[in-house]
């Protein structure tokens, strides 16, 4: 059921939203960054904190590729995949 209201939802593939920079520049050093060595053993909760850390790279990622600044903030549509990831992390 839930993939079905997905598929419904699709057309909204993408949110426009504003970030203030104290935002938005972290999320782009998180894209920047290197990442050396594998991945190891790890526990439910290191996976999860891995995974926020890999949406929050892929919001920076956005914000570089097509974010417009407009004084403090910076104006991205991000993908509706995202903003749930982070809506997703608020809680």
């Amino acid at each position: 059921m839930l993939a079905a209201i997905g598929a419904r939802l699709e057309p909204v593939s993408r949110i426009s939203v504003r970030l203030p920079r104290s935002l938005a520049e972290p999320a782009v050093a998180a894209w920047n960054r290197d990442e050396p060595g594998g991945i190891g053993e790890e526990s439910r909760e290191e996976f999860e904190l891995r995974d926020d850390a890999a949406e929050l790279a892929w919001i920076g990622l956005a914000i570089s590729e097509r974010g417009g600044w407009d004084g403090e903030e910076v104006v991205v549509d991000l993908d509706a995949v995202q903003v749930a990831a982070a809506l997703r992390a608020a809680r």
